[in-house]
């Protein structure tokens, strides 16, 4: 049972994603810090925002 030649076409496209990814430049540690800092302040004021318009919804959300 052979595959014909998807093996070759396999590692053709691997090696184009090698040479594409070669390419790229690392991302040092303390950008990838403050980018990761920056998302979670995202998140959070996202949340937030969400949280307030579901209580304006619901009227207060008092007891």
């Amino acid at each position: 049972m052979t595959r014909g030649n998807q093996r070759e076409q396999d590692r053709q496209k691997a090696q184009k994603k090698a040479a594409a990814a070669k390419g790229k430049p690392k991302e040092s540690a303390a950008s990838l810090q403050k980018r990761k800092e920056q998302d979670a302040e995202n998140l959070r004021s996202k949340q937030k925002k969400k949280e307030e318009a579901e209580k304006a919804a619901t009227g207060g959300g008092g007891k």
